[in-house]
């Protein structure tokens, strides 16, 4: 399905989680999905179709998570973006907000750029390379006020290693379910943590950890 029955379904899963989205937003949320539902039938670039649970995860729960974005000018990197989400639909959302998504896999990479094009968003840009090589060499004016990650697995060198990401006092935003481990984290570089529900019949959250102290490496 797409064009406006995509756009109207997409509004009525955002309104059953409390999202409510004005149509120009919708519209874009579904030409987005619409796009990557194409792409997706010559590569792999996710499992989710546009089922209800894949609308779900797909854009109602990035548009959740766009809300805890703290106001003003801010920065987000999005790690591991893959088919776009939850990076565009939050950027979408919050078109004032200077996205930069890190994807190590070209063909992914390709893809991301292709939507940025397609709908005609500003103040995003793609690196094609692993977090770790762009934790390496980001400049201090380029660290972000948020990271966002969903679907990548972190051991304790890899929060290390985000943090190098964030400005101090930055957040890590974690998609997880209602079981996962986010929590554990707190300590250390993180100093406190908050939990919101996403979506209730995907028993999803999302984890805010807030990072301490000066993180320049």
């Amino acid at each position: 399905m797409t064009g406006a029955g995509l756009s109207e379904r997409i509004a009525a899963r955002a309104e059953a989680a409390g999202v409510p989205v004005e149509c120009a937003l919708s519209d874009a949320l579904a030409r987005y999905v619409d796009l990557l539902v194409r792409w997706n039938e010559r590569m792999n670039l996710t499992g989710l179709t546009d089922d209800d649970a894949g609308l779900d995860r797909l854009v109602v729960e990035p548009l959740g998570a766009a809300r805890r974005l703290p106001t003003g000018a801010l920065r987000v990197i999005d790690i591991g973006s893959g088919g776009g989400s939850p990076a565009v639909p939050m950027k979408l959302a919050r078109p004032d907000v200077q996205l930069r998504m890190v994807e190590s896999k070209s063909r992914k990479a390709a893809f991301l750029r292709e939507a940025v094009r397609h709908l005609g968003i500003s103040g995003a840009e793609v690196e094609a390379c692993r977090y770790e090589q762009l934790a390496a060499r980001v400049r201090d004016d380029e660290r972000a006020t948020v990271v966002t990650v969903r679907a990548v697995r972190l051991d304790e060198d890899g929060f290390e290693c985000l943090s190098r990401l964030l400005a101090s006092g930055g957040r890590l935003f974690l998609f997880e379910r209602e079981d996962g481990d986010g929590g554990a984290r707190v300590g250390g570089r993180f100093a406190s943590m908050e939990t919101y529900p996403l979506v209730e019949s995907l028993r999803s959250r999302l984890v805010v950890l807030s990072l301490v102290g000066d993180q320049k490496a």
